[in-house]
């Protein structure tokens, strides 16, 4: 079955950590974390509708300015979710460029700013057309641990500590449903936008006598399409964890928020013979990162955010993770730039 969302680092491991999740169906993107982003096209810049920031060290937000560059004249939101603090940080950013051609009649372009403590906290909007001033709005219900909740998806949140509030995250898939075309042709039934409430209706657990009325007006019960044209699976998890001293509790958190799932992204900037420089700087080592794997049972693990230290030694880092973890563990491999000193 083919995935709702494809994630990808944006740079080699030693180099900004980035994650961007393109959907596979649909003209939308997301992105966890704003370092260097120069990587990305203008296109898939462009489609990014959400953008989740760890915390504001300059590796980690730098790539703000890239992004508001290319939305700035497109009509719709760019939603950023951050930390307690981060609309202030968003607005300082946002005051050190001179707006004097936004007015009334720019294009509807909308920064909207939540902040994320366990629960949302707070939301606030900087219209283009007010020249970004700032304006408090109400957030929304979420259930704690949510900083988003759609149809197909849910993005989870924990906050972690590394000297300051870090947040990690993760995307939820809901169950996966694909049609199968053959089965469709078997029944006589047409493709459409009617397979959309389908699927709608499996997520949400409708019985097999439900009735679903596709395009022509024709009904045909839940349950049939289940067994002849519809294939259901659980849904995908991607985890996204960086910056994070090594303390139990940090541990403890993300490996509740990775637990099962298919691809970890997890920073691992020290090797293992450096714990002590770990600990002073407070991020993981790689070792560490491997056993937040294993606890977890993810799938697959991809380290990141390597300090330059071990630049001529690319392999240690995956080797130590991939020790941790299992032997068979495929790791993503690594390429050179800047990370954690």
């Amino acid at each position: 079955m083919s995935w709702l969302v494809q994630p990808r680092l944006v740079n080699d491991p030693f180099s900004d950590p980035a994650l961007f999740i393109d959907f596979r169906f649909g003209r939308r993107a997301l992105l966890f974390d704003l370092g260097d982003l120069t990587p990305l096209s203008t296109r898939e810049l462009l489609r990014v509708s959400h953008a989740f920031v760890s915390h504001t060290h300059m590796d980690h937000f730098a790539g703000f300015d890239r992004l508001l560059r290319l939305c700035l004249h497109r009509a719709g939101p760019l939603h950023l979710t951050g930390p307690v603090g981060f609309a202030d940080r968003v607005a300082a950013k946002l005051a050190a460029y001179t707006w004097n051609l936004l007015d009334a009649d720019s294009v509807d372009f909308l920064l909207v700013v939540d902040e994320f403590d366990g629960r949302l906290r707070g939301r606030w909007q900087f219209p283009a057309r007010t020249a970004f001033a700032r304006e408090e709005v109400a957030a929304p219900a979420l259930p704690p641990d949510l900083v988003l909740d759609e149809a197909e998806f849910s993005i989870e949140a924990v906050v972690l500590h590394h000297g300051t509030p870090c947040l990690a995250f993760a995307v939820q898939e809901r169950l996966r449903v694909n049609v199968w075309r053959d089965g469709l042709d078997r029944l006589g039934l047409p493709v459409g936008p009617w397979l959309n409430e389908a699927k709608a209706a499996v997520r949400r657990g409708e019985d097999d006598a439900y009735a679903i009325v596709e395009d022509t007006g024709r009904t045909i019960a839940l349950g049939d399409l289940k067994r002849h044209a519809l294939r259901v699976a659980p849904g995908q998890r991607v985890a996204y964890v960086v910056d994070t001293a090594a303390h139990t509790e940090n541990i403890a958190r993300a490996t509740r928020l990775a637990r099962g799932a298919d691809q970890l992204f997890i920073e691992a900037a020290f090797a293992d013979e450096d714990a002590t420089l770990a600990a002073e700087r407070l991020h993981l080592t790689a070792g560490v990162a491997g056993e937040i794997a294993r606890r977890a049972g993810v799938r697959q693990v991809i380290p990141l955010h390597f300090s330059p230290r071990y630049l001529d030694r690319p392999e240690l880092i995956p080797e130590q993770v991939r020790r941790a973890f299992a032997p068979q563990v495929e790791i993503a491999a690594p390429g050179n730039g800047a990370g954690p000193a």
